[in-house]
């Protein structure tokens, strides 16, 4: 067994990551070599690291660095990984793996790596990133709470499992006249529109219209991603982006106009995106995060959820949105740091969680 790294030299190549990670159970769009050059364009540094028995890849982590202004420091990260077998913690590849992530870390001066495995919450999950030496951490950066929709069964029976005011808007917006085409690069520019209209109306920030461009770039170029518009009468009212990998696909990039919104474009564009994603031998679709809130703690009446501080202000809908199409709602086991600076990881924690604290409603529509 050996490890490589892409700071070293060509292995593993990109083509043999991506094999990878499209076919392992843990394996996820975020480690995906794509997203590692979509993150190289904006201040982000991808490295990847594999442990190698002959030629094939026993585990994998794609980890991103960033500067720390001028400090000569880097934070790391490692988003939806390592692409391990968690149910083999003394595993050598893994082990091996994590020592060359860990080695590499400390010459780039990273003060900490922060991971977010792609694995539900659980206590062996728990105890397995303590034994490898991490420790939990407040500051999240994808969603640690999700819906995630069975596309193995029929259609029929994925609209069965639906909530009927979901099912019911799926055919009320085919009723009304809205119409979901397969979107190119030509209509990035209006859903970039639309992106900005829905980041003011419900209080998030979204990324640059170039960031979006990118990330459409790269993954259409390999059939890795869809857009999908919404119109009546020939005018845009919604459109979504959503991404596939392996055996998974996820609704990541959404936005809507204020206009006709009674037409309901919004459930039938992610009734489409699960159909493509079903068509194209996908078996989960992940709609991407919800609230980190148990069901039981909402009740039924989401306005006063939100008044009462359960929920925050606008996320109603949201839950109940995505809640309605059905399937099952997962928790992961959520973000772990491994310090390597402790002085200053204690600061930068504590300035991070005050900013956090200042503007809790401007969340970023996705990492």
């Amino acid at each position: 067994m050996h490890i490589c790294s892409s700071a070293e030299g060509p292995l593993p190549t990109a083509q043999e990551w991506d094999q990878f990670t499209q076919r392992s159970p843990t394996g996820h769009v975020l480690q995906a070599s794509a997203w590692g050059q979509l993150k190289a364009r904006f201040g982000w540094r991808p490295v990847r690291f594999a442990a190698f028995e002959g030629s094939r890849i026993l585990a994998a982590a794609q980890v991103l660095l960033r500067p720390l202004l001028a400090t000569g420091l880097t934070m790391a990260y490692l988003p939806k990984g390592p692409v391990v077998d968690p149910s083999a913690p003394a595993e050598p590849a893994t082990v091996a793996l994590l020592s060359a992530v860990h080695r590499f870390c400390r010459q780039q001066h990273a003060l900490s790596l922060k991971v977010e495995p792609d694995w539900e919450q659980s206590t062996a999950a728990q105890e397995l990133l303590d034994s490898w030496g991490f420790r939990s951490s407040a500051q999240t950066v994808q969603p640690r709470r999700t819906v995630i929709i069975d596309l193995t069964a029929q259609e029929e029976a994925i609209l069965a499992q639906m909530k009927p005011k979901n099912r019911y808007n799926i055919r009320l917006a085919q009723r009304k006249g809205v119409s979901v085409r397969s979107g190119t690069g030509q209509d990035l520019p209006v859903f970039y529109q639309l992106l900005q209209i829905t980041g003011r109306r419900a209080g998030f920030g979204i990324h640059t219209q170039g960031y979006y461009a990118q990330a459409w770039e790269l993954f259409a170029a390999q059939q890795a991603a869809a857009l999908f518009v919404a119109e009546y009468e020939s005018k845009p009212l919604a459109a979504i982006m959503v991404f596939a990998w392996g055996k998974k696909a996820w609704y990541m990039y959404g936005a809507s106009s204020d206009e006709e919104r009674q037409r309901m474009p919004t459930h039938l564009l992610q009734w489409e995106a699960m159909r493509w994603a079903k068509a194209r031998g996908c078996e989960i679709y992940d709609l991407w995060g919800i609230p980190d809130i148990e069901e039981s703690e909402i009740g039924t009446d989401m306005a006063t959820a939100e008044e009462q501080g359960v929920l925050s202000t606008g996320m109603g809908g949201l839950y109940r949105f995505k809640r309605g199409f059905g399937g099952r709602e997962i928790r992961y086991v959520g973000a772990y740091d491994y310090v390597y600076n402790r002085p200053l990881y204690r600061l930068l924690t504590a300035l991070w969680t005050w900013r956090r604290n200042r503007s809790p409603a401007r969340q970023s529509v996705g990492f």
